[in-house]
């Protein structure tokens, strides 16, 4: 049912859990990132998750941060709905596009991938804050 995610919960590993949560809801809130910059590194290599399992838990996971994070950040009015509509309402096709191909490609493309893009959202942070 729940794939490579599904393995018996000892303590240990519910605390790793939370920790993950814990982690990717304090960056989603603090720098707009949480999911597939924090949450699915520390699943991967914190929890023994595969990549995909990582991915999917986290989308999960984060879907509930975002929710939550929206209504603290509306309750304080700095929430612009039409550009929130304008970028979500695209971005639903790119997770449609993300899926498939991420089905595709092998988990080690993918993770270089992902790589060079923190590496170069880095770079761009440093060179242009």
């Amino acid at each position: 049912m729940w794939g490579e995610a599904n393995s018996t919960f000892t303590r240990d590993r519910l605390w790793r859990l939370m920790l993950v949560g814990a982690a990717g809801g304090a960056f989603s809130a603090l720098f707009g990132v949480g999911g597939g910059v924090v949450m699915v590194p520390l699943l991967i290599f914190l929890c023994g998750y595969g990549s995909r399992a990582a991915t999917a838990t986290s989308l999960a996971a984060i879907g509930i941060v975002a929710l939550w994070g929206v209504i603290a950040y509306g309750v304080m009015g700095d929430v612009n709905w039409v550009l929130g509509a304008l970028i979500g309402i695209p971005a639903l096709l790119g997770v449609v596009v993300g899926v498939r191909v991420r089905g595709r490609v092998s988990a080690v493309v993918i993770s270089r991938a992902f790589a060079v893009v923190l590496v170069a959202a880095a770079v761009l942070l440093v060179v242009n804050p």
